[in-house]
């Protein structure tokens, strides 16, 4: 059974990536089980390149191999923000609340009501032996200013998928959630990948 990090502490994603990896003969663990560990160094320009970075940098922390994933929203009227700055958008230790009312307060500055906006996933795994598989996916849908949802996370109460134009991506169960998220394609094709690695 090979011990796989999920370079997270963030408790919806390592459940949203166990859920997704159960079928393979592996032992998914949070980086909370570590204890304190120094935050990785994001500096990419890409989603692609921040998840591979922590990706890097928790396998050498932890000696296991390691999933990352950078994701974030990018809305069409704030020119793509918040994008890669979707964690911290209120600023560098920003909680979820901060970064939505930050959202909410630019598309008011915006003057519009909603805008066409997408979720961007990048994910990456680096194995004990140097092996690396990425995946990425994409949702579509729109924002709106107003938070309807108790499930999902960040800025899922503000987040109308296109499959689902009156629920937020919050008013989803995890199964609806995973089959059309931006995170439940890539780690779709993340799962594939790791199956056929893992033989």
């Amino acid at each position: 059974m090979q011990k796989i990090v999920i370079a997270t502490k963030n408790k919806g994603k390592v459940r949203e990536m166990a859920a997704a990896l159960k079928e393979l003969p592996v032992e998914v663990v949070s980086l909370a089980e570590f204890g304190p560990l120094p935050d990785a160094v994001e500096d990419g320009k890409s989603f692609a390149e921040n998840a591979r970075i922590k990706a890097a940098f928790y396998q050498q922390q932890t000696g296991c191999a390691c999933i990352a994933d950078d994701s974030g929203l990018e809305i069409e009227v704030l020119g793509g923000a918040p994008g890669i700055y979707s964690a911290r958008f209120a600023g560098y230790h920003a909680d979820d609340a901060a970064n939505n009312e930050k959202m909410v307060e630019e598309l008011q500055k915006a003057g519009v009501t909603e805008s066409a906006a997408d979720y961007r996933c990048a994910l990456v795994f680096i194995g004990n032996d140097g092996k690396i598989l990425t995946a990425d996916g994409r949702c579509d849908g729109q924002v709106r200013l107003t938070a309807k949802g108790e499930n999902g996370f960040g800025y899922d109460p503000y987040f109308y998928p296109a499959e689902y134009p009156g629920r937020t991506m919050a008013e989803l169960t995890l199964e609806e959630k995973q089959a059309i998220s931006h995170r439940g394609k890539a780690l779709l094709e993340l799962a594939k990948a790791l199956e056929d690695y893992l033989k």
